[in-house]
């Protein structure tokens, strides 16, 4: 497959300091995209994330920024313009998960799953379609989704509805932008052997396993075959692609 030229443009990718986040931006940054990882974990999370670009010959920054703050998302995109250059390239990708069935989850832990999963990827994605809209630059915007959003997991009902919801986001803003080519589409998915899958199967082994046992293909996916995805979104070839959904879920859906 040819390599892609991402060449002069920026890209923010929130959840940028985690295993898939920062396979995403370490993919793009290959292609020649100036990258921007967003996130609030723990320090050390940001020096190994600095570390691996290094290692990987890849220039990319790393802003502490909660997306579910307004004014800091906008803070981020005004910085990022000014430092890179304008936006063409949004991965929406921040995601935290709540275990406990419906019995269980309390309302605060609920509203704040919804605020990460869901509004902070509103509040990124579209204040970054509005702003290249505005410019006249066409972009490409891709959510991180999940096989979790067409398929009723009892135990995580929050990061369900909230992936869901994404599913719709990203389908009414591929329509609100098409004529401004930007194109908006999510990669959902199924088992990841890291990220937040990848932090249950390294408290319970035997999780991985069953999680193993059950996906048809019998592979999980690494963060890498995500980040590929995600950089065929991304390719200024794809010119007729937006709001789809490109289900990878080893067959789990079916």
């Amino acid at each position: 497959m040819k390599a892609q030229d991402l060449s002069g443009r920026a890209a923010v990718i929130s959840g940028g300091w985690g295993d898939i986040g920062l396979a995403i931006g370490l993919a793009l940054g290959r292609c020649g995209a100036k990258v921007s990882l967003g996130d609030i974990g723990p320090e050390p999370a940001r020096e190994a994330a600095l570390e691996a670009g290094r290692k990987a010959g890849v220039a990319l920054e790393c802003i502490r920024v909660d997306t579910t703050d307004e004014r800091a998302v906008r803070a981020w995109l005004d910085g990022v313009r000014e430092r890179l250059g304008p936006v063409r390239l949004v991965i929406p990708n921040a995601a935290i998960v709540t275990v406990g069935s419906l019995r269980e989850i309390g309302l605060e832990a609920w509203r704040r799953e919804l605020d990460v999963n869901l509004n902070g990827a509103f509040l990124l994605g579209v204040e970054a379609a509005r702003r290249m809209a505005a410019e006249g630059v066409s972009g490409r915007i891709v959510f991180i989704g999940s096989w979790a959003a067409h398929r009723v997991h009892a135990h995580i009902p929050a990061y369900g509805v909230a992936k869901a919801g994404l599913r719709m986001l990203v389908r009414t803003m591929a329509a609100e932008f098409a004529r401004d080519d930007i194109l908006v589409n999510e990669v959902a998915p199924g088992f990841v052997d890291a990220g937040l899958s990848g932090r249950f199967y390294e408290e319970d082994p035997a999780r991985r396993e069953a999680s193993l046992r059950r996906v048809p293909v019998g592979r999980l996916i690494e963060p890498e075959e995500v980040a590929a995805e995600v950089l065929h979104l991304c390719d200024p070839a794809n010119r007729h692609m937006t709001g789809a959904t490109v289900l990878m879920d080893g067959g789990l859906s079916l």
